[in-house]
C-alpha cells in the first residue's frame, strides 16, 4: 500500500520543476492562468529565482505548491495510485488536490492568499531540537523561563521544531543542549509559523474560506492538525476548520506517519523536490522498530 507525501515550506530551491513545466500537460493548459493569478511568472520564479524570493514566505508556498503538483501528475501519468495521502504543512494543500476536495487554480488561490497572510506576522522565528523527545522539550521550556515557545512541528521521535519570538528562540538553544539534545538550530524563517503567533493569519485566513465549498475527499488525506483523514461528513465545514487551525496547530507529523503504517502503508512516495519526508519517515520507521 502506497501513500503519497507532498514537502512543504524547506525544500525549495532554484531550478525546481526543471523539465516538468512542458511535460505536464495539466499545466501547460492552465500557465497562463497561474501567471495572471499570481502576478508573475511562475516558470522563471521556480527556475530561476533571478530577484532571490523563493525564500519569501508570499512566494514559497505558491511555487512549491505548484511544483509538488507537477510532480504529482507525473507521477499518476506513470500510473501510480496511492491508497493515502498526506502532506507536511504547504503540503497538505497539495494531498488536499490529489484528493479532488478542490481543482488546482483554486488550490492555488488558497496558498497564494495563505502565504500572504503568514508574511504579515513579524518578530517570529523556529527553532530545531534535534536527539530530545517531545516530553523532554516541554520540561525544558517549562522550567527555564521558555513558556513564549511553541511546539510547532513534531516532525519525528527526536525531531521537534519549536516556534516564538526572535529573541527566545535564540537564547534557548543551551537549555536544550544542556538536557541533552544533540544539536538545537534556529531556522532561517521569518516567522513564528504553527504557534499562537499566527492567531490573526488563521483568523482573515479562515474569513478567507468562509464563502467557499470544497469537496469530500476521494481517497483519504492525514490532517496535520488531528493525525487522522479528513472527515467525510459535513466535508467542506471540516476542509475550512482544519486549514485554518493548521495556520496555529503543530505539525502532527510524526503521528500522521504512525497512523498511516498502522492502516497498512509499506510505501512512502515523496511527491516534490527533494527527500525532506523521505528521511523523516525513515527515522520515524527505525524508531518505532527500535
Amino acid at each position: 500500500m502506497i501513500a503519497f507525501v507532498f514537502p512543504g515550506q524547506g525544500s525549495q530551491k532554484r531550478g525546481m520543476g526543471q523539465g516538468l513545466f512542458d511535460e505536464v500537460r495539466e499545466y501547460v493548459t492552465v500557465e497562463q492562468h497561474v501567471d495572471s493569478i499570481l502576478g508573475y511568472s511562475m516558470r522563471k520564479l521556480c527556475l530561476e529565482d533571478p530577484d532571490n524570493r523563493l525564500k519569501e514566505t508570499q512566494f514559497t508556498q505558491p511555487s512549491l505548491y505548484v511544483v509538488n503538483a507537477l510532480h504529482y501528475y507525473k507521477a499518476v501519468s506513470q500510473g501510480t495510485r496511492p491508497a493515502y495521502l498526506a502532506g507536511h504543512s504547504l503540503g497538505e494543500y497539495n494531498a488536499l488536490l490529489a484528493a479532488g476536495v478542490f481543482d488546482f487554480l483554486t488550490g492555488l488561490r488558497l496558498v497564494k492568499k495563505r502565504g500572504e497572510l503568514m508574511s504579515q506576522a513579524k518578530n517570529g522565528s523556529m527553532g530545531a531540537v534535534i536527539g530530545l523527545g517531545a516530553s523532554a522539550i516541554a520540561k525544558v521550556i517549562k522550567e527555564n523561563g521558555l513558556a513564549s515557545l511553541d511546539v510547532a512541528n513534531f516532525n519525528a521521535p527526536s525531531q521537534t521544531v519549536v516556534s516564538g519570538p526572535v529573541e527566545d528562540i535564540k537564547r534557548a538553544g543551551p537549555f536544550f543542549e544542556k538536557a541533552g539534545a544533540r544539536m538545537y538550530m534556529p531556522l532561517q524563517v521569518s516567522a513564528a509559523f504553527h504557534s499562537r503567533y499566527m492567531a490573526d493569519a488563521a483568523k482573515a485566513f479562515a474569513d478567507f474560506l468562509a464563502p467557499m465549498s470544497f469537496a469530500a475527499p476521494k481517497i483519504p488525506v492525514v490532517a496535520n492538525v488531528t493525525a487522522q483523514p479528513y472527515p467525510a461528513d459535513n466535508a467542506s465545514e471540516s476542509v475550512k476548520s482544519l486549514l485554518a487551525n493548521q495556520v496555529t496547530h503543530s505539525v502532527q507529523w510524526n503521528q500522521s506517519v504512525r497512523f498511516l503504517i498502522s492502516q497498512g502503508v509499506a510505501q512512502f512516495s515523496e511527491i516534490g523536490p527533494g527527500n525532506v519526508l523521505t528521511r523523516m519517515v525513515q527515522q520515524i520507521q527505525q524508531e518505532k522498530d527500535s
